[in-house]
């Protein structure tokens, strides 16, 4: 129970997001299109959290995801759902800013 909350928390194992990237994750942006339209990661997809679960179909779950945001927070609750649809390789960037300097 403990490491799951701090999987959830970010304080788990540390990732190689770079090596995820190169392996063709998929830098998913759970902000809203406002939010990305004023700055973002070349190359992700955005996909508001709000509207995650209506539009999965968009992802495939046999690439790693990555999930990032303005904080962290939506991305949590982006990688949760995700997992809780049977998306195994599932990553929590936190803010797109802070991912953007890791890959």
């Amino acid at each position: 129970m403990l490491n799951a909350l701090k999987n959830l928390l970010g304080f788990g194992p540390k990732v190689d997001y770079a090596e995820l990237v190169k392996q063709g994750a998929v830098i998913l942006d759970v902000r809203s299109k406002a939010e990305y339209a004023g700055g973002h990661i070349k190359g992700s997809v955005n996909i508001s959290v709000d509207t995650l679960s209506n539009n999965l179909k968009k992802l495939k779950k046999d690439k790693p995801i990555i999930t990032c945001c303005a904080s962290g927070m939506r991305s949590a609750s982006a990688k949760s759902i995700l997992t809780s649809n049977g998306y195994t390789n599932v990553h929590n960037g936190g803010s797109w800013m802070s991912l953007r300097n890791k890959i």
